[in-house]
């Protein structure tokens, strides 16, 4: 007996510990989960927010069975390509658009990422609601304000970068914006609507953006103002973009210009520096002789 009561709290201490380590283990996961989530998929799908790109994900297991899921969600591509009804309409929906190979996808994942929305579906709002932006009409002054954090006049609230070091928009004059990543002057057009672009701002989906944003986002006033310029971005002249290439054009060649008559300056008169002598010295010789 008194070896059955000294054991029973030995027991009970590994079945909390087991326990505790099973909790754990969940909340790594479902936090991973969560994760991955609002980097990979927010961009394109809210849970209980309403449809953006991709459909709204609330209660998407009970449109579906989790094996169908899983399925698509490890190749979209493949499963339309066989004529699935259901695939059918998705695509239809997203009007042509096909949901890329997500980066790190795997069964097991895919399983923890159906977990997750499983669970978010049953609040009364998730975290992946989305952004709530207002609907109000845009007025000239978040144009302006979207502008000025565009070209970095206007700094942004968690110090994030401005978009002119990598983009590009019309209207910006001089040498335009950067060209490493894609010329934003149709994203309103491309991201159809506010929503959607809103959303996109407020969590990036590509790995640079990601990086540079996921500590220093941007504020739903600052969203704002960004979709209200790029909306502004679709009255665009084409001729813009053309004018800032030539100009860089041009200036480069006048710079290229500069530099090789600064060298002939330099350059010729070290060479005569140096021939002068040997000629000389050549003539002397010659009289010599």
């Amino acid at each position: 007996m008194r070896r059955a009561s000294r054991s029973a709290p030995n027991i009970l201490r590994r079945v909390v510990y087991v326990a505790a380590v099973v909790l754990a283990t969940a909340h790594a996961r479902a936090q991973e989960a969560a994760d991955y989530f609002r980097q990979n998929c927010l961009s394109c799908h809210t849970i209980g927010g309403g449809r953006l790109s991709g459909p709204d994900l609330k209660n998407v297991s009970s449109r579906k069975d989790r094996a169908w899921l899983v399925k698509f969600m490890l190749d979209p591509k493949g499963m339309i390509e066989t004529g699935d009804p259901y695939a059918a309409e998705l695509l239809r929906d997203a009007r042509g658009t096909v949901m890329p190979l997500v980066a790190g996808m795997s069964r097991q994942r895919a399983e923890s990422l159906l977990d997750l929305i499983d669970a978010e579906s049953l609040l009364d709002k998730s975290q992946f609601v989305g952004i709530t932006i207002s609907d109000r009409p845009f007025t000239q002054r978040d144009i302006d304000l979207g502008k000025e954090i565009f070209v970095g006049t206007t700094s942004l609230t968690n110090a994030g970068p401005s978009c002119i070091s990598c983009h590009t928009v019309p209207g910006l004059g001089g040498f335009g914006g950067g060209t490493l990543a894609p010329d934003l002057t149709t994203v309103f057009e491309r991201y159809e609507g506010r929503k959607t672009l809103a959303t996109w701002l407020s969590a990036p989906a590509t790995p640079t953006m990601q990086s540079v944003y996921k500590s220093k986002p941007l504020d739903p006033d600052e969203v704002l103002a960004m979709v209200a310029y790029f909306q502004h971005t679709l009255q665009r002249n084409p001729e813009d973009a053309s004018t800032a290439r030539l100009n860089f054009v041009l200036i480069g060649l006048g710079g290229a210009v500069l530099l090789l008559g600064l060298f002939d300056v330099f350059w010729n008169k070290r060479f005569r520096a140096v021939r002068r002598p040997l000629i000389h010295a050549s003539k002397l010789e010659k009289t010599h002789e």
